[in-house]
């Protein structure tokens, strides 16, 4: 279930086995910590190891922590960061469709997200409430395209493209001044379907508001064919994106496929950032992203689901795949193309948060940055090898004598929504199942 218990009412200490990403191929474990989030949701204290530290003697040596909470971890089971999702008329049907999205994402531990709304602003404005409504951090995207489209589904020029992207800019500045929890995002679809102006009218809007700005790029051969057929004035598919002023520091742009090593240099220039979508490039068969060649070059990456090209909605389902997708191109490449599996933690975590500008404030577990955390729960196997209340079981079977390292990776590999049984977002528990225990 979801749940919201507002703000971070209380100091809380969080105590049991912690891991997080220190850099690209590391991932600290500690077994036996304690973490202390203050009334803003920051991280305000952390213990390395209390194995032998009651927990009052701990709020005790704390100033001003003695009436702490504790929430202690379950099930052998440990805490991670939130997962950071880098790309996503009837209102009441787009409510009932878009809070099941958002329910569904926490459940994955997905504490941040990118949207692609639709080019309907009410429906937009309704998905920025539904995402402050239920706590979830959110980039939402009102999609513009005035070409290329259903004449039902599309903007009539470059004008209205601009005048409903700026309503729905308007929305957000009424529900969430400060973009504590919702940040509008410009959203050109893809260049094929915008017209020159509407996408140079939208570079100048990202420009005089500052916002960032989302968008797909060379996902497919033909998508690129398309685009060099519709732009012949430009050199390249990122060149219109350039010559439109929408390549930035603030720009992520899904899939990259195939990017030619010009187009990744003017990309590192310009500092925009890349969604990996593993799982929807395989599914649409539009390629293996060359991950490896990216991060070597320099430039941010991390992950994207792109549902529906996507078929799940998890990020950690997103890193196996970055995995298994890094194995394909290592075919031809060699195996330096390959990723581990810390590297792909770290796409999901850090290299996500750096990706929508967030890094010095979620993807980790460090002093001054917001509790955006999941608790994940693993189920222990009894020594006669049988589990209790199986029916009720998660997809992980852990064994007492294995070392948390593996624990790891059998929830990388093997773990689902039903592991997840808490998730934090700035302190908040936004959401829950029937483990978590307070």
């Amino acid at each position: 279930m979801s749940t919201t218990n507002g703000s971070a009412s209380e100091r809380t200490i969080y105590l049991g086995a912690f891991a997080h990403c220190t850099s690209q191929q590391e991932v600290e474990i500690c077994e036996a910590g304690a973490i202390g989030v203050d009334l803003d949701g920051k991280i305000a204290f952390i213990e390395r190891d209390i194995r032998d530290i009651p927990s009052y003697q701990l709020r005790e040596r704390k100033d001003g922590w003695e009436k702490a909470k504790v929430v202690q971890i379950q099930d052998q089971g440990f805490f991670f960061p939130g997962f950071i999702e880098s790309s996503f008329t009837d209102l009441e049907k787009a409510r009932r469709i878009y809070a099941r999205v958002v329910n569904r994402t926490l459940s994955h531990g997905t504490t941040t997200a990118c949207y692609y709304a639709t080019v309907h602003v009410e429906a937009t404005n309704l998905l920025s409430d539904i995402c402050l409504s239920k706590g979830q951090r959110a980039f939402v995207g009102r999609v513009c395209m005035d070409q290329l489209s259903p004449d039902y589904y599309r903007d009539e020029s470059a004008e209205s493209a601009i005048e409903a992207t700026e309503a729905c800019i308007a929305h957000v500045a009424k529900i969430d001044p400060k973009h504590h929890f919702i940040t509008p995002i410009i959203t050109p679809r893809f260049a094929p379907s915008c017209s020159e102006a509407c996408l140079s009218a939208l570079g100048k809007l990202a420009h005089k508001t500052g916002l960032p700005i989302q968008t797909h790029i060379s996902e497919n051969k033909s998508e690129i064919q398309l685009v060099a057929e519709m732009f012949p004035n430009n050199s390249s598919y990122t060149d219109v994106y350039d010559k439109a002023g929408l390549l930035n520091s603030k720009t992520i742009l899904a899939h990259a496929v195939h990017l030619s090593p010009e187009e990744r240099a003017t990309i590192r220039s310009r500092d925009a950032k890349i969604s990996h979508c593993p799982a929807s490039n395989t599914a649409l068969t539009s390629g293996a992203a060359p991950v490896r060649t990216l991060l070597d070059e320099g430039l941010t990456v991390g992950l994207g689901t792109d549902v529906s090209g996507g078929y799940s909605p998890s990020i950690l389902e997103e890193a196996r795949q970055a995995v298994l997708v890094s194995r394909h191109v290592a075919m031809a490449d060699g195996d330096a193309a390959k990723l581990s599996t810390e590297e792909a933690l770290w796409l999901a975590t850090r290299g996500g948060a750096k990706v929508v500008g967030l890094e010095n404030r979620v993807g980790g577990f460090e002093v001054g940055m917001d509790w955006d955390a999941q608790m994940i729960s693993l189920d222990v196997v009894s020594e006669d090898g049988e589990m209790d209340d199986a029916d009720t079981k998660g997809p992980v079977d852990v064994f007492m004598w294995e070392s948390w390292p593996d624990r790891l990776n059998k929830w990388f590999y093997g773990g689902d929504d039903r592991n997840t049984a808490a998730v934090w977002i700035k302190g908040r528990l936004v959401h829950t199942t029937h483990k978590y225990k307070d």
